[in-house]
């Protein structure tokens, strides 16, 4: 499958970041991914089975010298391995990742058709504070609730945020049974604190107004919440509660079985405990 879109993003200061989306199946943004990078220093790596498409769009620009991940996932960290050996470093990742990474970990059977399977890497562990090759300042912020190990990387002097998966949409309909949705809200409540412009989502795309619509997604899950747990304090069931607010179930969630669904989204959103975003 050919590159399916380039992407260049420039700062006032000089920064320039660039991106390449790519993807074996175009069934959507989720079913793609973006690869960015910041001069030297790549964000992530993309899937296993799009490494010629990769390859080609690294080789096209300076010589890599760091790779930071932000989490385990095989869509993120799927050319890990290659991206080392090829450039001859060692790969940066959330230290609750590294284990998974050096271990290799078990990809639905869905996932796997879209992603491929990512070597075992071995990682060392990303620090509080990264830097650009300029010297430009870049935090890393824990933001789990997609994935445990899930780390967004900010730019305070661009008042840039590469937010990994906790982005995505402004809106949710499906979850997967391994998401911790309290977590991702709490995430989203964290970040929103940031003075930030530019959101580059490896899905979604670059978003200027990302901020505004992280906080979109907040007060659409704490809507979403409000309304799973009013309507089991009236007796719904969990599949009623799904159907009232999500509709009935869709494709991806018998392709899945189950492990990515609707129902799942409603099961999260009953045991959120909305002080927490009073």
């Amino acid at each position: 499958m050919p590159i399916r879109q380039h992407y260049e993003y420039q700062h006032t200061d000089g920064t320039r970041v660039e991106g390449v989306r790519v993807g074996r199946l175009n069934g959507g943004m989720t079913s793609n991914f973006i690869v960015y990078r910041i001069g030297n220093v790549l964000i992530d790596c993309g899937p296993s089975n799009q490494w010629r498409h990769v390859k080609s769009f690294l080789e096209a620009g300076p010589s890599i010298e760091q790779l930071w991940l932000t989490h385990h996932h095989e869509d993120h960290s799927g050319n890990a391995s290659r991206v080392g050996r090829k450039y001859g470093l060692v790969p940066k990742a959330p230290v609750q990742a590294q284990k998974k990474l050096a271990r290799g970990f078990r990809i639905p059977a869905i996932q796997q058709l879209t992603w491929g399977k990512p070597q075992r890497v071995i990682t060392e562990a990303l620090a509080e504070h990264e830097y650009l090759q300029n010297g430009d300042e870049v935090v890393t912020l824990h933001t789990p609730g997609h994935a445990k190990d899930l780390t967004c990387f900010y730019l305070p002097k661009q008042r840039w945020f590469f937010s990994g998966d906790l982005y995505l949409a402004r809106a949710l309909k499906y979850m997967r049974s391994d998401e911790d949705l309290m977590e991702l809200m709490l995430s989203l409540k964290k970040v929103l604190k940031l003075d930030m412009d530019v959101v580059f989502c490896p899905h979604r795309g670059i978003d200027e107004a990302g901020k505004a619509g992280m906080q979109d997604k907040l007060n659409y899950l704490i809507d979403l919440c409000q309304n799973a747990q009013q309507n089991r304090e009236q007796g719904l069931s969990l599949d009623e509660n799904t159907f009232q607010i999500l509709g009935k179930p869709e494709m991806m969630d018998k392709i899945s079985r189950g492990n990515f669904s609707k129902a799942n989204l409603i099961r999260q959103a009953l045991s959120v405990d909305l002080q927490s975003f009073c």
